[in-house]
């Protein structure tokens, strides 16, 4: 277990779903379609699965005090979480599997307007996404 109080953890998973809320309404004003939200599968969560036109994107949000702090949190292990879950989602959607799919990061940092770094990653080839 952590070594934060369950305070802590409460206020800072609050913070996380806040930061998630604020990511959507930037997605939804910038003309994303928001197909899930916090969208749980045997693989893991995704935060925010979006559409815009025939690109699916699969949104990792990340609440930090610094940008450059946010980014390196996300591992090769959680993108490969990711990029799992993506695929369960895929395969319960399979109308949506012909479109484009990117993999997306959006920083949250105090007093500022969520950072969107569209393609953070790419999948591993050898293990492809359907």
């Amino acid at each position: 277990m952590s070594g934060r109080s369950r305070a802590a953890r409460r206020a800072a998973h609050g913070r996380g779903l806040a930061a998630e809320r604020l990511c959507a309404l930037r997605l939804r004003l910038c003309g994303w379609r928001i197909l899930a939200r916090r969208y749980a599968t045997a693989a893991g969560e995704l935060d925010i699965v979006a559409r815009r036109g025939r690109l699916i994107a699969f949104i990792e949000v990340k609440h930090r005090r610094e940008r450059s702090g946010a980014l390196e949190t996300i591992t090769a292990r959680q993108r490969q979480r990711i990029e799992n879950a993506a695929s369960i989602f895929l395969s319960r959607h399979p109308n949506w599997r012909k479109l484009s799919l990117r993999f997306d990061v959006m920083v949250v940092v105090p007093w500022r307007w969520p950072s969107h770094l569209p393609d953070a990653w790419r999948p591993d080839r050898t293990q492809a996404i359907p």
